[in-house]
């Protein structure tokens, strides 16, 4: 016979266990943290503000750097002076303007298209459309050094200097035989930004929009620049357009 000790309960039999340690099956205990409704996912999406994803900054003006013109116009290097007449501003050439060098002259010419300042880039300007005026059989040649300088130009996104340039771009295509098909396999340094800012037209409604009377509308203007590119770009041009810019319409075929 088994005495039991003093002050230990009665023994269980094998496999008993305590009452409290007994829980239904499939019971699962709950936590006795329980999260606030203020912290929860819910609850902090109410008063969120989702940010949406950044400018890709396209239409973003850049700032323009030194050119080669002004550097060539500071030094005295440039057969150019500036003359006054009833008119207005001209320019006053020191050598008549066929003997001039055009390899070396037009695209430090055409490096001045980034002026921005009085007097570069009236002479830069005015300069360039004086040498294609001018300039016949010794244009052509040229083309391949014209085309850094007419991206540099375009690259500042400047609303003045873009139209400046465009109508750069359509003086010299009809400036000599064959400049508008020495362009076409420049389309892709050219066409992108041309491509970005196709559909920059100002609608004003009834009013009158004088941009278009000054010619200063830039969608007209890249218009009027890709459809001149077509005419006298050849039979290659319309297919190079339209690979870098899919919404133009030929204005040859149409």
């Amino acid at each position: 016979m088994v005495e039991e000790k003093e002050g230990s309960g009665p023994s269980k039999p094998a496999g008993e266990t305590s009452p409290q340690l007994q829980e239904p099956l499939g019971h699962v205990k709950k936590s006795k943290q329980q999260v606030s409704e203020g912290f929860t996912i819910k609850a902090m999406m109410k008063n969120t503000v989702v940010r949406g994803p950044p400018s890709a900054g396209a239409f973003k003006e850049r700032p323009p750097k030194t050119t080669v013109f002004r550097k060539f116009y500071e030094r005295g290097d440039l057969p150019i002076a500036l003359d006054h007449d009833t008119k207005g501003n001209k320019i006053a050439w020191k050598v008549e303007i066929e003997t001039l060098d055009y390899n070396s002259y037009l695209p430090v010419f055409f490096h001045g298209l980034c002026e921005m300042t009085f007097p570069h880039e009236f002479f830069a300007r005015q300069g360039i459309h004086d040498m294609l005026e001018h300039g016949g059989n010794k244009i052509l040649p040229v083309i391949p050094q014209l085309i850094i300088p007419i991206k540099n130009a375009l690259n500042l996104r400047n609303r003045q200097i873009i139209c400046i340039t465009l109508k750069v771009l359509q003086h010299l295509v009809v400036s000599a035989d064959m400049v508008g098909r020495a362009l076409v396999p420049y389309y892709r340094q050219i066409l992108p930004i041309l491509s970005i800012f196709k559909n920059m037209n100002v609608n004003s409604g009834d009013g009158i929009e004088y941009s278009q009377q000054k010619r200063e509308n830039i969608g007209d203007l890249i218009q009027e620049t890709l459809e001149a590119f077509e005419r006298c770009g050849g039979e290659n041009a319309f297919i190079n357009i339209k690979y870098m810019i899919p919404t133009y319409q030929s204005c040859i075929l149409n």
